[in-house]
């Protein structure tokens, strides 16, 4: 069973062998799929077998975790909540250092974000690591709900549309990703910044907000960036400090 520092809510359990199956993405993706036409482009004759598929992710006697490591030692953790009337998958990121995890995003009702900007999904998708999730389309697709970033890149819908190609069974990817990008998740785009070095946005919903009142630490966002831009100080040294 998969131990995740400070987050001791449920029945955690390995949940990677579900990436294997054409059908967990669009699944996963599904808060960001708004409307009809969006849904029936992801799932499509699929749609019984995908409710099945999310009924099983969902099941509370076990919580599916996916762990997505990083080169500077954090991990990025994907947790399916299943809690009886709180369902929600909790983004969460850990150092060995640290007494427990912090939240990163949370995909639910009551949702928290942007945890991350398409500079930081992309590479953090690229980060080169033996262990967890180790291919970059799926580390891709399965961070992609934390998104929420107002300026793509040019190239952001032929990389989405290139991992939905290679992971899924979608007919028309391009246009499933160019939906996707139209909302980026729950809390819809926002706008990045770096501030002394540090990554923030406007979001009103996020951690990584310094104008929210329950956003993360600076020391924490500090080092958080580091790591999702592949750089990652030191722990223990000046991007140690506080936890939420």
């Amino acid at each position: 069973m998969p131990l995740i520092p400070g987050y001791e809510y449920g029945p955690l359990a390995d949940g990677h062998a579900y990436l294997d199956d054409p059908l967990f993405w669009p699944v996963h993706l599904g808060s960001c799929l708004r409307g009809e036409a969006a849904e029936e482009a992801a799932f499509g004759a699929d749609w019984d077998a995908a409710m099945e598929l999310y009924r099983t992710l969902s099941a509370d006697h076990e919580w599916p975790v996916f762990s997505v490591p990083l080169r500077s030692g954090h991990i990025l953790y994907v947790v399916y909540r299943n809690l009886d009337g709180e369902w929600g998958v909790d983004y969460l990121v850990h150092h060995p250092s640290w007494p427990s995890a912090e939240t990163l995003a949370v995909d639910d009702g009551h949702f928290m974000g942007p945890g991350m900007a398409w500079h930081e999904l992309a590479g953090v998708a690229d980060q080169s690591v033996s262990t967890g999730v180790t291919d970059a389309d799926a580390r891709l697709l399965l961070l992609f709900p934390t998104l929420g970033d107002a300026g793509l890149p040019d190239d952001a819908a032929s990389r989405l549309t290139a991992a939905l190609d290679a992971l899924t069974t979608i007919e028309e990817p391009a246009e499933v990703a160019r939906m996707l990008l139209e909302h980026q998740g729950q809390w819809g785009p926002a706008h990045w910044r770096r501030r002394d070095g540090v990554w923030i946005n406007d979001g009103g919903h996020s951690y990584r907000n310094p104008g929210n009142p329950f956003a993360l630490p600076e020391g924490r966002l500090r080092e958080i960036g580091a790591a999702l831009d592949g750089e990652g100080p030191a722990p223990g040294g000046a991007g140690d400090t506080g936890t939420s």
